[in-house]
């Protein structure tokens, strides 16, 4: 068997920049949006179940 070679041509300094910019926006993605988002939406359901139990009572029968 032949031994194949992965030739790779090198990034030019754009390329490399935009490579820069995209783990940038990754990691601010993972690390903060979206567990801002996921506190925000388990804040909302939570309000929003505590606001209606409050005009409408406490759920189980009358």
């Amino acid at each position: 068997m032949q031994d194949k070679q992965h030739h790779t041509t090198p990034l030019t300094a754009e390329q490399q920049l935009e490579k820069k910019k995209e783990w940038r926006l990754y990691i601010f993605i993972i690390v903060f949006l979206f567990p801002i988002l996921t506190v925000a939406i388990v804040g909302a359901m939570g309000f929003s179940i505590w606001f209606y139990q409050l005009m409408m009572g406490p759920p189980g029968p009358h």
